[in-house]
């Protein structure tokens, strides 16, 4: 699918609009860079899925970590959260449907914001898409470990310390979701990780807290190799073998019915 892009504002962020002729939704698309780096410009491969798969998104920068720590970052999402669902009109339709989505950093801010949109009622969403989550600051798990990622010494580990600036808001649900113990009433997530994905098994655990809590959960888990999630927030080739499911993926998604069952109009 063919789409068009212009640089626009969104709230106070600085975005870019990919554009296809009838979109089936209006996405929110945040990049990663393990909250300290990346930008609009590195976040070019998820963006264009999404928009290939039918969506009109909005890719927005956020301020970064340690300039900025939480909750600035996801305080400015949510401001550019709103601005899009005011405008949804012209820049998708009325009718759209708006999601929230992101990679590695970014799909903890998605994440989030799901939080932030279910406790406020003010902007109703009907998906968070998460792919390679980063959700985990103890990076605790399994497959962080496999990747030889631990606790000092890793770009992971420094952007959580640098994100966060102290150990009591590692408990904060907003900043690491999957700490949360109320995930009820959240909207429907898709998930994909990979077998070689650093961040598998806490997008794994975060799959199954929101099953436990009744949110409806896509969980895929793609073949190694990948590179997730440097080769997400670095930029795939053409030619990256994930790229067609992931694709396929955020279609079926966005043609959903449990998803196009939440009225966002």
């Amino acid at each position: 699918m063919k789409t068009s892009e212009r640089l626009i504002e969104a709230g106070s962020a600085l975005a870019r609009l990919y554009a296809p002729k009838r979109p089936e939704a209006l996405v929110l698309h945040l990049h990663g860079g393990a909250f300290t780096g990346g930008s609009i410009d590195t976040s070019r491969a998820v963006a264009t899925l999404l928009a290939e798969a039918g969506a009109a998104v909005v890719s927005a920068d956020y301020p970064r970590a340690p300039e900025h720590r939480f909750p600035c970052a996801l305080e400015m999402a949510f401001d550019t959260l709103t601005d899009l669902y005011q405008r949804r009109r012209e820049l998708s339709s009325q009718k759209s449907l708006l999601l929230v989505a992101g990679e590695e950093a970014g799909a903890n801010l998605a994440a989030g914001l799901a939080l932030i949109a279910r406790d406020r009622r003010s902007v109703p969403l009907a998906g968070q898409i998460l792919i390679s989550p980063m959700l985990d600051p103890q990076l605790a798990s399994c497959s962080v470990r496999l990747a030889e990622a631990g606790p000092v010494g890793c770009k992971w580990a420094d952007g959580w310390h640098e994100y966060l600036g102290s150990a009591d808001k590692a408990s904060h649900p907003y900043a690491a979701p999957l700490a949360s113990s109320r995930l009820g009433g959240l909207a429907p997530a898709l998930i994909l990780t990979a077998d070689d994905d650093v961040m598998r098994d806490e997008s794994l655990l975060y799959a199954a807290a929101l099953r436990r809590a009744d949110v409806r959960v896509e969980l895929h888990t793609l073949s190694a190799p990948t590179g997730w999630p440097d080769s997400l927030t670095d930029g795939a080739a053409p030619d990256a073998r994930w790229r067609d499911a992931v694709r396929q993926h955020f279609a079926d998604f966005l043609k959903s019915d449990f998803t196009k069952a939440r009225n966002v109009s």
